[in-house]
């Protein structure tokens, strides 16, 4: 028999070749994976896992001979496999138990000196708790605390004795919701690492160790029994409040470590909430587990049997059900939430894109469609710009030039939204406006475009200039209608704009008019005659545009019943 043991310690049927593992790239469940460790390589699917035993800890995910693992890095430059190490590797190859995490097999060859677990897709028990989204009513939280505990008890009856690391984020849960404690032994194995945390991730680590434990300058790696019943005592405070150990608001992960080592008169333990529908007894029990007196703690076998006598036996297959039908209620309200925070987004964005585009070209779109440039008969343009602004830029820094001009368009923004036009563009101080395009709107478009440029001329004379208070703001307007073409060019903050000889012509009523009034075409003045809405016209006379020779062109100076201040016209 002697032999026959020896013989097995030699074959190392544990020992794993790198180039055997098969790495997984992608999640190869819906949930992260366990947390076994903190990953130092770049192999595998690295699976983000939210404890609090030091940060967030990553595990490398792969496939061994079929079966899914989880790969913990072990952060050592090379492994001595003397007779200690070989004799922990046979304790845990043969550990087999519901509750306790499937050691798969090892790879010692440096670079890649690592540990296989069998995979659980749940992730940690962290993870579940931490986890606002997963529903867990007392059963289920019952059943984790008796699962961690049947575990436990199997383990302290083994070869390996205790656990010596236990924490909630060495328990992992597996698809049908069992708890299984992993991460057990090999201490001579994992001892003498490279220590990359810093102080308060050392300390972190920490928060589930004994206070006898801590006391020792030179603690067992494997721990003890006790003070694995004082680390199941602070799992079982984290199932019961769905929260950490500590808070760190005003305190330091090396303050609670020190205190809970000190022993003080009253034993500083996380705070238990006085009253929970966990039930007294319960309370009672995590009481008795983290008590300062390692006699006054109760084992394994009494742990299980002080949970069945509160709760009874524990149907854990049709608590499932019941929670996958709360699941699934809680699900759709979550889907509702996101459907209406999208929708929500969307019409944000859908108000942006309005604003930079007609919304009949913006839909066009936002469908991927080409916007054909469309050919509108009838429409009346106004420009404007200020006169003397390059003198008011170069008395002025940036800073003031785009305040002021934020100012006046976000004015005349408001004013012509209350009339059937369709603001073009601004460039600098030129302002474009144009009714009938992209909404026809048969004649009206000269009087809505004469009754904006009312408006506008209006505004301007009492508009004042945040930094030049007493200098007055004069505007310069022109309008004319005719036929125009329409359409988006670029694509790269695509812009919809205005082409044809009807804009030309509108740009030259407006360069050759004079402050604070509103030159108008021939064209525009028979649109308003005709309309016999009360115009106020005057006309100015024959004058040479450049490019289109002598133009009849007339002044708009007013209409019967507007009653908003108006610059005074001399005739």
């Amino acid at each position: 028999r002697r032999s026959k043991f020896e013989t097995q310690l030699l074959i190392q049927s544990w020992r794993v070749l790198w180039e055997d593992i098969e790495t997984l790239k992608g999640n190869p469940a819906s949930m992260s994976t366990m947390t076994a460790g903190k990953s130092s390589g770049n192999v595998g699917s690295s699976m983000p896992s939210v404890g609090t035993g030091g940060g967030q800890i990553f595990s490398d995910i792969g496939l061994y001979r079929g079966t899914v693992v989880s790969i913990k890095h072990v952060r050592k430059q090379h492994i001595t496999l003397n007779r200690n190490v070989l004799l922990e590797f046979n304790e845990i190859k043969d550990v087999v138990h519901e509750n306790l995490n499937v050691f798969v097999g090892a790879c010692v060859d440096p670079p890649n000196i690592s540990l296989l677990w069998h995979y659980c897709p749940k992730g940690s028990l962290t993870d579940l708790l931490m986890n606002d989204d997963v529903k867990l009513d007392n059963t289920f939280k019952f059943s984790f605390m008796t699962d961690i505990a049947k575990g436990m008890e199997y383990l302290h009856k083994s070869h390996v004795h205790s656990h010596g690391n236990l924490k909630s984020s060495n328990c992992v849960v597996d698809s049908r919701w069992t708890v299984k404690v992993t991460d057990y032994g090999l201490p001579s194995f994992l001892a003498g690492q490279d220590n990359q945390d810093n102080e308060s991730d050392i300390y972190k680590k920490k928060l589930w160790t004994a206070p006898e434990i801590l006391r020792e300058n030179f603690p067992n790696p494997r721990g003890s029994q006790k003070g694995d019943i004082y680390s199941f005592a602070i799992i079982c405070f984290e199932i019961v409040t769905r929260s950490e150990p500590y808070v760190f608001d005003t305190i330091t992960p090396r303050d609670v470590v020190n205190r809970v080592r000190n022993g003080e008169s009253i034993p500083y333990r996380p705070a238990l909430p006085d009253s929970a529908d966990i039930g007294k007894p319960i309370i009672q029990l995590i009481k008795s587990c983290w008590d300062e007196n390692i006699d006054n703690r109760l084992m394994f076998p009494n742990i299980r049997m002080s949970i069945k006598k509160h709760t009874g036996e524990i149907n854990i297959a049709d608590n499932v059900l019941k929670m996958m039908e709360k699941y699934a209620a809680n699900l759709e309200e979550i889907v509702d939430e996101r459907t209406q925070q999208m929708l929500e987004e969307k019409q944000k964005t859908d108000r942006l894109l309005f604003r930079m585009l007609p919304s009949s070209v913006a839909e066009q779109l936002k469908a991927g469609k080409f916007v054909q440039p469309e050919n509108y008969e009838e429409s009346t343009i106004y420009f404007s710009d200020i006169v003397g602004f390059a003198s008011l830029a170069s008395d002025s820094n940036p800073m003031q030039i785009v305040d002021f001009l934020n100012d006046l368009y976000s004015c005349f923004d408001d004013i012509i939204a209350t009339h059937d036009v369709y603001k073009v563009e601004t460039i600098g101080d030129a302002y474009m406006v144009v009714s009938g395009v992209p909404n026809i709107n048969g004649n009206r478009h000269a009087a809505e475009i004469a009754n904006v440029s009312l408006d506008l001329l209006s505004a301007v004379t009492h508009f004042r200039i945040r930094h030049r208070p007493h200098q007055q703001l004069k505007l310069r307007i022109g309008l004319h209608s005719g036929p125009v073409v329409a359409g988006v060019v670029g694509l790269i903050m695509p812009r919809y704009c205005l082409f044809g000889d009807t804009v030309n012509m509108a740009a030259r009523m407006e360069s050759s008019g004079e402050p604070l009034r509103v030159h108008i075409s021939k064209s525009t003045y028979i649109y308003l005659t005709e309309l016999n809405l009360g115009y106020e016209m005057t006309l100015r006379g024959e004058m040479n545009v450049k490019g289109k020779g002598l133009q009849t062109t007339y002044w708009l100076h007013g209409k019967k019943g507007f009653d908003k201040p108006l610059p005074a016209f001399n005739k």
